[in-house]
């Protein structure tokens, strides 16, 4: 119950940020103003992720396209560094390094598919990749909004290391290391620490 209130408070309080988002990305690259993509949430069960859309339109298939460019997708965890990625729309990168792209996402935790805090969403594929035989911790939870992966450095931390806060969440985890999450959390985008 505390997720729900709590995002839809924000989703109130944010909302101005929300709709000057949404006529940027209009303006500057047309609709659809989401990107949506399936994510594994509790007990496996598949969801569709929503955040503000920061690439161009076609961005998936310039990376399938691209051998080089999916290969250093994959073997840097899934991300490719902002600088040199030209699937991005020209305000992409300041989306995501003051993770205003992931605002949206409060909207999945109205819907019963995420927390507030939790383990990083993941699609099926990172599952396996990252979680291995320990991937039952991840599917005990429900993906988060932030974690501790993101208070202890977002995008810099190492893929094991994202595995072992994880586990340390789920053997942890109570209502007062969320709210203390929650305000590192804030602390971390408006200093952009490990920001990709």
């Amino acid at each position: 119950m505390f997720d729900k209130i709590f995002s839809l408070i924000v989703i109130i309080l944010i909302s101005p940020i929300l709709l000057i988002v949404a006529i940027l990305i209009i303006f500057n690259d047309g609709f659809p103003i989401f990107f949506r993509q399936k994510r594994v949430g509790k007990n496996g069960k598949l969801f569709k992720i929503y955040k503000f859309r920061t690439m161009v339109k076609d961005a998936e298939i310039i990376l399938k396209n691209n051998d080089k460019l999916f290969s250093e997708y994959v073997k840097n965890g899934y991300k490719i560094d902002a600088n040199r990625d030209p699937r991005l729309l020209s305000f992409g990168k300041f989306m995501r390094s003051t993770s205003i792209d992931e605002l949206p996402q409060f909207f999945n935790v109205i819907r019963n598919e995420m927390n507030v805090v939790g383990p990083r969403p993941v699609v099926e594929k990172e599952l396996d990749d990252l979680y291995g035989s320990q991937k039952d911790i991840y599917l005990s939870l429900k993906p988060g909004i932030t974690g501790l992966w993101q208070v202890s450095g977002r995008s810099s931390i190492k893929d094991s290391e994202r595995v072992a806060l994880d586990i340390q969440y789920a053997n942890a985890k109570n209502i007062f290391l969320d709210v203390k999450i929650i305000l590192k959390t804030v602390i971390e985008v408006f200093k952009r620490t490990g920001a990709y």
